[in-house]
């Protein structure tokens, strides 16, 4: 009896969560159930329920580890745009490391990861110098991009790797079928055929980043 009470005392919310992450990387969504976490925590469902509430909650808190985790070096000091594009650089890395943290997080409006980002981007746009009323359009517009295009990233990782198909080849075979395509009704697409091949999804999304946060800059200049 000593030794069953000394193993669950020493069960945790913290040693819960760091399963559920492990479980989500390796198997995703559908790989996080109570009876997989038992197993690896070698203890019972009941023990686990005693900490969360349902995989809902267990979902948001392993998401809300992984975001206070990527957003903690964030330095204070930095400027506020230097601070965004780490932040927003930040998110797209741990959303391509862990995808599940992408879909998790748009049913998570309103709760703690989402609002540990949009408290950090909001206070550097206030840090910016816009108005009361430009403050809210400018975090929004941020938001929306850093987590629409690392969301997308993720994803088309993952469909990489369920399918076993390799970036550059891919790459090149779409780089390929854009160059042949009608140049009176795609002459856009045609032209930047040739990026497709090598292009690098990382300095891309911060150019986007860098795009918004040079729009911020004209209207404050308003």
């Amino acid at each position: 009896m000593g030794k069953r009470v000394r193993r669950e005392e020493s069960l945790s919310r913290d040693r819960i969560i760091a399963a559920s992450i492990a479980l989500l990387d390796s198997r995703g969504e559908d790989g996080l159930t109570f009876r997989a976490l038992s197993e690896r925590l070698a203890t019972g469902a009941g023990a686990i329920y005693w900490h969360v509430e349902n995989k809902g909650d267990l979902l948001t808190a392993a998401c809300d580890a992984v975001v206070a985790r990527t957003m903690a070096p964030c330095a204070a000091g930095a400027s506020p745009e230097d601070t965004i594009r780490a932040l927003a650089l930040g998110l797209f890395d741990a959303i391509d490391a862990h995808p599940w943290v992408g879909s998790t997080l748009t049913r998570a409006a309103g709760q703690a990861p989402m609002l540990r980002i949009v408290e950090c981007l909001g206070q550097q746009v206030r840090a910016l110098g816009l108005s009361d009323e430009d403050q809210w359009t400018a975090a929004s517009a941020l938001l929306h991009y850093i987590l629409g295009v690392a969301g997308q990233n993720a994803a088309n990782t993952q469909f990489a790797r369920a399918h076993d198909i390799d970036r550059s080849d891919f790459l090149g075979a779409m780089a390929t079928v854009w160059s042949q395509l009608d140049p009176n009704e795609y002459p856009f697409t045609r032209s930047v055929a040739s990026r497709m091949r090598e292009h690098d999804d990382r300095a891309d999304f911060l150019a986007g980043v860098d795009l918004i946060l040079g729009g911020i800059a004209s209207r404050r200049g308003r």
